[in-house]
């Protein structure tokens, strides 16, 4: 009977985004800024790298779709938790305006 080895391999095939650092020695909005501008800008070149990948693929330069349809997908996972960050933020806010002084 073969034997079955471990899949620890695979986790290298699928490595997910790196979350940027906050400095908690900086207290106030710039580190909460600092965060969202952060997020912002891993989102817009996860999108950029999704793009460059889909014209390579409609023009046939793409060997691993695979590689395309990764990059499409994480940049649709990370949009998702942006809007849904960006709309708790606002439910927050709503929240705070309706409280009694």
């Amino acid at each position: 009977m073969a034997s079955v080895s471990g899949i620890e391999g695979i986790s290298s095939a699928f490595s997910l985004p790196q979350i940027p650092s906050v400095d908690t020695s900086s207290t106030g909005d710039s580190a909460f800024a600092s965060s969202l501008t952060g997020a912002i800008d891993e989102l817009h070149s996860l999108q950029s790298e999704s793009n460059t990948l889909k014209v390579a693929a409609v023009t046939g330069d793409l060997d691993d779709i695979h590689a395309a349809m990764i990059a499409s997908s994480r940049a649709s996972v990370t949009l998702e938790l942006v809007a849904a960050v960006r709309n708790k933020g606002v439910d927050a806010f709503n929240e705070i305006m309706r409280m009694q002084a």
